[in-house]
């Protein structure tokens, strides 16, 4: 492997710069990495920047600047896309050599809390320490050999059973995905990876509002109004809070997104790419894919009483809602559904965030953004959750109709 001095560029050689270059091509071909378009550019540059000897140039700044095209100012603590990307890339790097277990494979990595990527050659292909000969290496003064090779002289025998014992441990490190465990890779980051890593823009279905007419102010005197007799589509207020969280979300995260009202949203649309569905009662869709899960909505004939149903629970567990005490106090707790599935339909992920009323939608949609909501939950969860079908029941107290923080009343992973 190439070095250098503390706080020096690493240099490599021509033919080290190629073999890094073909492993990487062979990388980047593999699922794990083909199936994306953040990951190839992200390791294609930073794997170029150190082979040109830029290594130390790579921070987290200048990779949201070059990578992910953010602004020169931008918030590196509300906007972590490079610490996600990058601890997903030491996951899947990971996951890439375990898979090959090729000895003889030059190992890339990117290491914890870096994003200097490191490369190790296998050891017979070690190149020797120039101007130097195997054989007689012994007649070469300790003083003038390279930092490494110093220490391969002096200490060889007293160090290699500590360095394999370390290089075992790393290597058990990274199969039991320590790396993807790192404290900067929140639980909202790994609830959203999977939605993420596909470059199809992401359809957010909102529930949508038919008004009969709409009021316009004159121009000249803002306090006289006409009413226009047009009918038209639009977005309550308890509707746009979530639909503004979710998209600023994906916009935050550089995703590409379209946003479709539920009357408008076909069958067509949802199978080009993942889906957020906001809404339950005002939105058919989410209704449509919740049907099938353990936890869906349910209402009387009367539409009077609303509710949350366990399907698999003996009791008969619900979480309901009576609409008369709702309009006559506007203080109630409502309840909402959050999941993450992949649809049988549409064979594309789909994201729930829908209440009972609208104070349950406006709770689910800031559970879905805020970074300390989801810690709790996937604490007890399932070791390898990120990567399974979850659904959760969440509830807000709703006081003069504002919802209050989202509080965890049931979970579900499959």
């Amino acid at each position: 492997m190439a070095t250098s001095l503390t706080g020096a560029a690493v240099l490599y050689s021509e033919q080290q710069k190629a073999e890094v270059c073909r492993q990487l091509d062979r990388m980047l071909a593999n699922p794990h990495f083909c199936h994306s378009k953040r990951f190839p550019s992200f390791l294609r540059f930073i794997v170029q920047e150190a082979l040109e000897g830029r290594g130390e140039q790579l921070k987290e700044r200048t990779l949201g600047i070059e990578v992910f095209g953010r602004d020169p100012g931008y918030d590196t603590t509300l906007d972590p896309i490079v610490r996600v990307t990058a601890a997903e890339i030491r996951k899947r790097i990971a996951q890439y050599y375990q898979d090959t277990n090729d000895p003889d494979q030059l190992r890339l990595s990117l290491p914890a809390g870096s994003y200097i990527p490191q490369f190790d050659w296998p050891q017979a292909d070690a190149l020797p320490i120039s101007g130097t000969n195997p054989s007689n290496l012994e007649l070469v003064p300790q003083e003038s050999l390279p930092p490494i090779a110093a220490l391969k002289h002096a200490e060889a025998h007293k160090f290699s059973g500590r360095l394999f014992g370390v290089a075992v441990l790393l290597a058990l490190l990274l199969a039991s995905g320590f790396y993807w465990k790192h404290p900067h890779h929140s639980a909202l980051d790994r609830f959203w990876a999977p939605v993420l890593e596909y470059t199809d823009p992401v359809t957010i279905c909102f529930p949508q509002s038919h008004l009969p007419g709409i009021i316009l102010r004159d121009a000249a005197d803002p306090t006289r109004q006409h009413h226009m007799d047009e009918p038209m589509s639009g977005v309550v207020l308890d509707d746009l809070q979530p639909l503004v969280k979710v998209s600023g979300l994906l916009e935050m995260r550089n995703q590409r997104y379209l946003l479709l009202g539920a009357d408008t949203t076909t069958l067509t649309d949802l199978r080009q790419g993942s889906a957020i569905f906001l809404g339950a009662f005002d939105n058919a869709w989410t209704l449509r894919m919740t049907r099938n899960l353990r936890y869906r909505f349910g209402n009387d004939a009367d539409m009077t009483h609303f509710w949350i149903e366990d399907t698999q629970s003996s009791t008969h567990q619900t979480w309901s809602i009576d609409r008369n005490i709702q309009e006559a106090t506007n203080n109630y707790r409502d309840y909402a559904i959050v999941a993450r599935f992949r649809d049988a339909t549409t064979g594309k992920f789909a994201i729930i965030a829908a209440g009972i009323a609208r104070g349950g939608t406006v709770a689910a949609g800031e559970f879905l953004t805020q970074p300390g909501n989801m810690e709790a939950v996937f604490a007890r969860a399932p070791h390898n959750w990120s990567g399974e079908n979850l659904e959760f029941v969440l509830s807000t107290e709703i006081i003069d109709g504002r919802s209050a923080a989202p509080r965890i009343e049931a979970t579900y992973f499959w």
